[in-house]
């Protein structure tokens, strides 16, 4: 397994951060009709998984890192509720394509997200992520690379 140092360098952490930049293709196009308040919650969401995933990672124990990653799950999940409302409106049949690229990330985010939290809630490490002790293995550091479905 790899060991990530820096959140950067996580494979859901890049997926996270391809899902929000997919939500601004699709907040950048003119031809955008919805309304400010629902742009703005799902530029929100969209952020907010990155930002999840990022913030647990910093964090001192797995008990931290598995709540922010609970919250950036739900972040994504948020995201694809918001599609999922719209992308069967005539007025944004062109959006349909971008529609269908951000529910497949926020599914990957979601899927990713939940297999590294039952990796350490399955982990025999539990507490402090640092560990000082030889030999024990780091759950958050360590996280097998997703497969990624194309």
């Amino acid at each position: 397994m790899a060991k990530y140092e820096r959140f950067e360098d996580l494979p859901v952490w890049q997926e996270a951060a391809r899902l929000y930049n997919a939500v601004l293709d699709l907040l950048e196009e003119e031809s955008c009709p919805l309304t400010w308040g629902f742009r703005n919650q799902l530029d929100r969401a969209a952020l907010s998984a990155s930002n999840n995933i990022a913030e647990g990672f910093e964090r001192a124990s797995t008990k931290e890192l598995v709540g922010y990653l609970g919250i950036a799950r739900a972040s994504a999940g948020e995201v694809r509720s918001m599609i999922s409302v719209v992308k069967n409106r005539r007025r944004l049949s062109d959006l349909k394509d971008q529609f269908v690229n951000i529910l497949q990330l926020a599914r990957s985010c979601t899927r990713q997200i939940t297999a590294w939290i039952t990796s350490i809630e399955n982990s025999p490490v539990k507490g402090k992520r640092y560990r000082a002790q030889a030999g024990v293995p780091d759950p958050v550091a360590y996280a097998r690379k997703p497969r990624r479905a194309d």
